[in-house]
């Protein structure tokens, strides 16, 4: 099946080819995990034993210890957490973590208590897909995702969101690869509703078979926002359609349909209000995935498209089209798109997600771009002299420093070990400063690698300036973690790096002598990471490095770990 794209003035028109045969499996399909839930600490992601073969995810969640005001927690029931976590720590008060990085600055930092160190994720019942809860300690609730999960968990307001395939089917009538949005109770691990989304139909190009739904969600009270494996960019009902078909999208039955016949609908499916499909209206050609997390601010919502390169890694379908776009969180109209020329110099796709500060008291969009640049834009449009509605660039950075784009006069070729990379993890923001790193799809391997710290104040030759950068590190595509002065920085070859905030200097690295995607996340006075051995490697905040537990899990620990309302969150496996 080909899926054609309708041309746009200064955009042509392309194909996406449904077999490419050249190119090779970004995630090649892995044994089934799980997305683990700890209520206080848990961990995540877990893989049928070899002797079996296991065609769902999981999730863990786990009990809390001794709360800080001396409640003990009940007796432990299995699939149900078993107390409200606000006991355990009465003077912090309870905060969800609505979006990717947990809030438009997206520093991975949360504040937490009472999470356990001493977690054993539990086994498999014999020729089953249940964990045995007599061999689980400090987990909570687990629930069936599909085989694989990229999308690293949202929870707010009492739900838990998180993306995967569709290998583990809550609606039988719906079976085949499909895109999947799943909502869970933040209490018990109940199943709520789903979001079914079908195949670009476009193969691995843009839509890479079994990988499911890439997208962290973004909730914005009522609302929920998500970019699909379609490219396209919904709004829906948190409550799914419980409580009715909220509209004024009203034919969620057509939109899950795979072969044109409407699905059946129940209150265990989304509500969806309304649909914006960026892919098409725009041109974008989404290389691999669709992997963003929309960004809301205010009435406004900054997303990247994912445009690149196509299977031969070498043409850029459409160079003109944008790869950050504003949309109207009202109606999902397209307000404006970045005019920098980003798809153009594309290295391989833009992947990453944006963040939002105020500079001199001004709002400030900062995006990593799949050229290896770092941008600042302005929150508001300008005309652009072509005619459309453009984002104002306030500054670029090239992350990437020269004798990474050049040898000896030449352009180093993509996807060496020497060469350029683009910025796939999250740029962070702390005020007037950015702390980045640069890396590369895990299939291209180890290579160079440098993390920034960007003072966004620079203005007027959009150059952005440093005020210190590291080469030390390799690539990374792992966002980091700013907390009390030190950067906590997870990289590719596995090490976990603390680094000075002030000077770049790193201060101790923790050798995990596994492959990282997983970012870090500061929560409890700990740093949370896994890695693709299945461990989540713990260490102590502070100077002084100290391995405070390695929980084991039985599959490879790609997304990152999330902490909320004292409870540590882990999902099955996803970079970002």
């Amino acid at each position: 099946m080909n899926s054609h794209l309708p041309s746009l003035p200064g955009r042509p028109s392309f194909r996406l080819s449904s077999a490419h045969a050249a190119a090779r499996a970004l995630w090649a399909r892995r044994p089934r995990r799980a997305l683990s839930c700890g209520a206080d600490g848990t961990a995540r992601g877990e893989v049928a034993p070899p002797t079996w073969a296991a065609t769902t995810t999981e999730v863990w969640c786990s009990r809390p210890r001794r709360g800080r005001a001396g409640i003990s927690a009940p007796g432990y029931k299995w699939g149900a957490l078993a107390l409200t976590l606000g006991l355990l720590a009465p003077a912090l008060s309870a905060a969800d973590w609505p979006m990717w990085g947990g809030g438009p600055t997206r520093n991975m930092v949360q504040k937490a208590t009472g999470i356990p160190d001493d977690i054993v994720s539990g086994k498999f019942l014999p020729k089953s897909e249940t964990i045995d809860p007599k061999t689980t300690k400090n987990i909570r609730w687990v629930a069936k995702l599909g085989s694989q999960s990229y999308g690293t968990p949202v929870v707010a307001g009492g739900r838990v969101y998180s993306g995967t395939n569709n290998e583990s089917p809550r609606d039988p009538a719906q079976t085949g690869d499909r895109g999947i949005l799943m909502c869970f109770d933040e209490k018990t691990g109940e199943f709520l509703w789903q979001l079914i989304i079908p195949k670009v139909g476009a193969g691995k190009v843009s839509d890479w078979e079994f990988v499911g739904l890439c997208s962290s969600v973004a909730i914005d009270g009522d609302r929920g926002y998500v970019v699909t494996n379609r490219g396209e960019l919904v709004c829906f009902d948190v409550k799914g359609l419980a409580d009715g078909n909220a509209g004024p999208f009203t034919d969620e039955a057509k939109f899950s349909s795979v072969d044109g016949k409407p699905v059946n609908l129940t209150d265990k499916h989304a509500d969806i209000l309304w649909v914006s499909d960026i892919r098409n209206e725009l041109g974008i050609f989404p290389h691999n995935v669709s992997s963003c997390s929309p960004l809301v601010i205010g009435d406004k919502i900054v997303m990247a498209t994912s445009n690149g390169v196509d299977w031969s890694h070498l043409n850029i379908p459409a160079p003109m089209a944008p790869a950050l776009i504003l949309v109207d969180k009202h109606t999902g109209k397209v307000l404006a798109e970045e005019a920098s020329g980003v798809s153009k110099r594309a290295l391989h796709a833009s992947w990453s997600s944006a963040s939002y500060t105020l500079v001199q008291n001004k709002p400030m969009i900062v995006w990593g771009g799949g050229d290896g640049f770092c941008y600042g834009f302005d929150l508001e449009p300008y005309q652009h002299p072509e005619g459309f509605p453009a984002l104002k660039e306030l500054f670029r950075y090239d992350a990437n420093p020269p004798e990474y784009r050049t040898k000896n006069g030449q352009p180093l070729k993509y996807a060496t070990h020497d060469g350029p990379s683009e910025i796939i993890a999250t740029v962070i923001v702390d005020g007037d400063r950015a702390f980045m790193s640069i890396g590369q799809d895990p299939e291209h391997g180890d290579g160079v690698g440098m993390l920034s710290c960007l003072d966004l104040n620079g203005r007027g030759d959009l150059t952005g300036k440093a005020i210190w950068t590291n080469k030390t590190l390799g690539r990374s595509i792992s966002t980091p973690s700013l907390h009390e002065g030190l950067l906590y920085q997870a990289e590719y070859n596995g090490n976990i790096h603390c680094v000075d905030a002030k000077t770049g200097k790193i201060l101790w690295t923790y050798a995990t002598n596994s492959r990282i995607w997983s970012s870090t996340l500061v929560a409890d006075g700990k740093v949370y990471c896994g890695n693709e051995d299945g461990e989540m490697v713990i260490l102590k905040t502070g100077r002084e490095m100290k391995l405070v537990g390695k929980p084991e899990f039985y599959t490879p620990i790609y997304c990152s770990p999330v902490a909320a309302n004292n409870t540590l969150f882990v999902s099955p496996p996803r970079a970002s």
